[in-house]
Order: C-alpha cells, then sequence, then structure tokens
C-alpha cells in the first residue's frame, strides 16, 4: 500500500482570471452611455471609487458579475461539500470513479479549536486540551488508515473504483476548479468568513474558511476598489 500522507492545511491557486474594476465600471455606466461606456476609461481613482461604493451600498449588483475568476482547490471531501452549496459558480472535481484516489488525509492541525461550547444558532469553538488533540490525531490517522488499506484491498480484487471508494472518509483530499464572478464570490465570502465588522454574523467552518480566506486576498488583488466597498459596506454582497 502507498505511503498514507496526512495534512492539516488547503490549497488555492488563481489559474485564470479576467477581472478588474474596470469591468464593474463599463458595466453600469452603459445604463447612460451605451456604447460609449466602453471609451469612458476614467483616471479619476475617487470618482471610481465612488461609484462602486455607490452600486455596492445601495445593492446593484449585476455590474459586478462581468468578469470571471477560475480558482484551484485542493481540500478534504467535506470542504467541498460545503462549498457546492453555493450554486452561483461553476466547478470541475476530481472523480473517484475515473482516478484511484491518493492516499492524502486531512487531520486538525494543533491550532484548530475542537470543543463546541453552547447551542446551534449561539454557539462557540474553544481549544482542546492536549489529550483531546492527542485523540482527534490517533483517531483520525487510524481510521483513514484502515479505511485506504480497505479500499486497496477492493481495488486489488477487481472491483470498481466506484464502489470502492465508498468505503474512504471525507476527510481524503479531493481537487477541485471553481468558476465565479465578484458577486459570487462577495456571496460566498459573507457566509464562509468571520469578520467583527460584518453587518451579519457569520459562523463558518474553519476549514472552509481557509479556502474562503485565500480566495479573498487574489480577488482583493485583482479589484480593490471592488474589495474595499465590499468592506466598508459591512461585506455584503450586492
Amino acid at each position: 500500500m502507498a505511503d498514507v500522507e496526512f495534512r492539516s492545511d488547503v490549497t488555492v491557486e488563481l489559474v485564470r482570471a479576467a477581472a478588474q474594476d474596470a469591468d464593474v465600471l463599463f458595466a453600469a455606466r452603459v445604463s447612460t452611455k451605451g456604447e460609449q461606456s466602453l471609451e469612458d476609461v476614467d483616471s479619476d481613482a475617487g470618482r471610481s471609487q465612488g461609484l462602486i461604493n455607490y452600486l455596492m451600498r445601495d445593492r446593484h449588483g449585476s455590474p459586478f458579475e462581468h468578469n470571471s475568476m477560475t480558482f484551484f482547490v485542493s481540500a478534504p471531501i467535506f470542504v467541498f461539500r460545503e462549498f457546492m452549496r453555493h450554486r452561483m459558480a461553476s466547478y470541475n472535481e476530481e472523480s473517484g470513479r475515473y482516478r484511484e484516489l491518493r492516499p492524502v488525509f486531512y487531520v486538525p492541525g494543533p491550532e484548530r479549536k475542537l470543543v463546541q461550547q453552547g447551542k446551534p444558532g449561539a454557539y462557540e469553538f474553544v481549544d482542546g486540551d492536549a489529550t483531546q488533540h492527542e485523540v482527534v490525531v490517533a483517531q483520525t490517522k487510524a481510521a483513514c488508515e484502515q479505511a485506504y488499506a480497505a479500499y486497496q484491498a477492493m481495488l486489488d480484487a477487481g472491483i470498481a473504483r466506484e464502489v470502492a471508494r465508498g468505503v474512504l472518509p471525507v476527510a481524503t483530499y479531493s481537487s477541485m476548479y471553481v468558476t465565479m464572478n465578484a458577486r459570487s464570490l462577495m456571496n460566498f465570502l459573507s457566509l464562509r468568513t468571520k469578520r467583527p465588522d460584518a453587518s451579519f454574523p457569520s459562523f463558518p467552518q474553519r476549514e472552509i474558511e481557509m479556502v474562503a480566506d485565500r480566495m479573498e486576498q487574489y480577488w482583493a488583488d485583482l479589484m480593490p476598489l471592488t474589495h474595499a466597498a465590499f468592506e466598508t459596506n459591512g461585506r455584503v454582497a450586492p
């Protein structure tokens, strides 16, 4: 059996982008300038920021859709199951039907908060103690190693990959491409990041927030005025 690998991180790469603040401005100005909106290149950053902020504040959302970003994400399967609840995106994920899945599994790192306090809708996560962390690591590793051994045994017996994969845990790493526009990304970030200055509280699972944080970093570099307006207006998707 191949060596089993355990990770506690995620991978996010921006592989393709057609996204800039000017895309928002062109789309907004077509309502009053028609085809001349493409020629209206605004050199006044303050004026551009003002228009973008107005659109964000008053939730004129469609101008934020005329752009595209494609990310490559590697993360445990349970992260992707949460991710795909967001329907305003396009996804293509690695297939366990068509390729043998690698023995790479997620195990929480020492900084992962382990204990839930409170009840749904009013809870928080706090650090576990050393014993609890040892239990999580040991049991996760043992379960994943046993599951992958069973997976390999079925493959060796000639069982189809799509059947054998059923024994693998959701801690198994998968990979996917996800493509979305800035409006969709803002909706995703508003729900999958926790920020004290957000207008509406969000309580994301830490592992998907790790992905969201990295996606936001790429987007902020591509569209700094739009990102600034998103933050100024309480991180509410327009």
